[in-house]
């Protein structure tokens, strides 16, 4: 997980919110256009899912909107564009135990959101490297990452494993510079531009120990 960087919101999307009468009150189930509101997600996040980190598509077959304070029970942030994020479909369909993210969150809600610039979820997370497992040393926020969005289930921590094996493949027994170790940062970091690689954060947190 990392931080997201909020921008702009789609055009239609402030249309929609301002397209009020005495016939009609917008709402998320009547936006007609969530096609603009994965675009910007999808672009925002640059491809990863706001908690897992895995690939999505700005489609509905490859991605959820998620509202990170739920519909349900803050009505008058379903259409606040902060409180909107994008994440993978997270095993829908699956049984509950199997469910990641958005699915097993449902209308629970997180003591954070990612995109909040204040809460900086990246400073807040570590990962184990010999078996990919997250945590967090805040407890309510540790509890998250495993009761509401399940990302320690078991296909989750080996994908982040065998992201940071194969990183560390290439490096062989090389030792790295304090160079070295910056430039393959801004690498993962895609300071370069484009999407992110998936699981990047897991590299980007092994690299950080490192460079300390």
């Amino acid at each position: 997980m990392r931080t997201i960087r909020k921008s702009s919101e789609p055009v239609s999307l402030t249309q929609h919110r301002a397209n009020r009468s005495e016939d009609f009150t917008p709402d998320y189930d009547n936006y007609a256009k969530k096609d603009d509101l994965r675009q910007s997600l999808c672009a925002e996040q640059r491809g990863l899912c706001c908690y897992c980190m895995r690939r999505i598509k700005p489609d509905a077959e490859h991605m959820k909107i998620e509202h990170c304070l739920s519909q349900s029970q803050y009505e008058d942030r379903q259409l606040d564009y902060s409180n909107l994020l994008g994440a993978c479909m997270g095993g829908a369909g699956n049984p509950p135990a199997s469910q990641h993210c958005d699915t097993r969150k449902g209308n629970r809600d997180l003591s954070f959101n990612p995109a909040d610039p204040a809460v900086q979820i990246e400073h807040r997370l570590s990962y184990r490297p010999s078996d990919g497992s997250i945590a967090s040393s805040d407890p309510t926020i540790d509890s998250e990452l495993n009761t509401i969005l399940n990302l320690n289930v078991a296909f989750l921590r080996e994908n982040r494993k065998a992201v940071l094996d194969a990183f560390l493949a290439t490096l062989g027994r090389r030792s790295l510079t304090r160079e070295q170790v910056r430039k393959h940062i801004a690498d993962w970091n895609g300071e370069n531009g484009g999407s992110l690689r998936e699981y990047c954060q897991v590299v980007i947190y092994w690299l950080q120990k490192k460079q300390k």
